[in-house]
């Protein structure tokens, strides 16, 4: 799955086919995209969607919410079987889920930290992190910078989080999905948050408009030069034949083939 995950809104379903069509995964969203007097008819939609269940998954309301369980009923009876948990924190509950494939969506001070818990379960496929409802549950008011040299760049305690997610995604061996870019406008932050989160490690990224998927698409995908590279690298190690070699006045070792081996992963070779 991946590498650019769109969120459609489940109360528009002449969106859906459209957002399936031009991105790599479909989020229908239950949760905050949708008004409460229309949640009813949203789970409907997704109810009734044609969507390949291979490529979509539903986000359902926190669970300590009555919608999140007219959500859950809803999914039993669609043909979708991968839910993605606003606000995750709870482990048991979690763990509980049996029927489901479950992305964890840390969001808030208690997921983050619950989340090398919630990244061993066996049911939950990935993690996934949001910045605003993060902030918003330590009782501040952005996560972002908004003016200065740091204009537009996470705040410290954002940053900190993301890579908390990551790297207990990444202990667990479980997919890192990073968060939304919500400037759409601004498709050049977008360009550097998404190689950033390429380069660390994040396997897909979550936006919210069709006109941040391409532009995610291109931080995944590595340039010939880059490809060409690798291959260069790994042909030398096999020509080497040893663990630690010099290749072009730079010594090389296994944890820097590992990386030349994801450039030619993420190209598809």
């Amino acid at each position: 799955m991946g590498p650019a995950l769109l969120f459609a809104p489940a109360d528009r379903p002449e969106r859906f086919a459209k957002a399936a069509d031009r991105s790599d995964a479909v989020i229908l969203d239950l949760e905050d995209a949708v008004a409460p007097g229309a949640k009813a008819q949203a789970r409907e939609n997704m109810v009734n969607s044609t969507l390949d269940p291979a490529t979509t998954m539903v986000r359902i309301n926190a669970l300590d919410t009555a919608d999140s369980r007219l959500d859950l009923a809803a999914v039993d009876r669609s043909s979708f079987n991968t839910i993605m948990v606003a606000k995750a924190s709870d482990v048991d509950i979690i763990a509980s889920l049996t029927g489901y494939q479950v992305v964890a969506l840390c969001e808030t001070a208690a997921g983050i930290l619950a989340a090398p818990r919630l990244a061993k379960l066996f049911n939950v496929v990935a993690l996934m992190w949001g910045a605003e409802d993060l902030v918003a549950s330590l009782g501040g008011t952005s996560s972002r910078y908004a003016g200065g040299p740091k204009a537009g760049s996470y705040r410290a305690v954002a940053t900190h989080a993301r890579s908390q997610l990551l790297l207990a995604a990444g202990a667990a061996g479980k997919l890192a999905i990073d968060s939304i870019y919500a400037d759409i406008p601004d498709l050049d932050g977008l360009a550097a948050e998404a190689d950033d989160a390429a380069a660390s490690g994040f396997g897909a990224k979550a936006c919210i408009h069709p006109s941040q998927v391409a532009v995610i698409r291109d931080a995944y995908r590595p340039g010939e030069g880059e490809v060409a590279a690798a291959r260069e690298l790994l042909a030398a190690a096999r020509d080497a034949g040893t663990g630690v070699f010099a290749f072009k006045g730079q010594m090389v070792d296994g944890p820097i083939l590992q990386h030349a081996r994801q450039t030619l992963r993420r190209a598809g070779h």
